[in-house]
């Protein structure tokens, strides 16, 4: 079996979640609230999401919110990429 970069693993996890952030935003700028909340009804099969939508968030806010989340998903995919390396035999 292969082993696994925990960091660089760590950071496409964390790198990929950004993406899903920026497109959330993108779809957020294009669509507006209405569509915002028909995107993500679709997404998250019928769950309604228009009560807790906020459009108006501040950059600072978004900004914070990108760090998060690549740091959120750096960590994840670390963990991931460690137990993987933990439970498989390199030969």
């Amino acid at each position: 079996m292969n082993h696994i970069n925990i960091r660089k693993f760590g950071f496409a996890v964390g790198s990929t979640g950004v993406l899903l952030y920026l497109g959330c935003i993108l779809v957020m700028w294009t669509v507006g609230r209405e569509g915002t909340a028909q995107f993500f009804n679709n997404l998250l099969h019928g769950l309604d999401t228009s009560s807790i939508i906020r459009m108006n968030i501040p950059v600072s806010e978004a900004l914070i919110g990108i760090g998060q989340t690549f740091l959120v998903g750096w960590l994840i995919g670390a963990c991931i990429a460690g137990f993987y390396n933990a439970v498989t035999k390199v030969d």
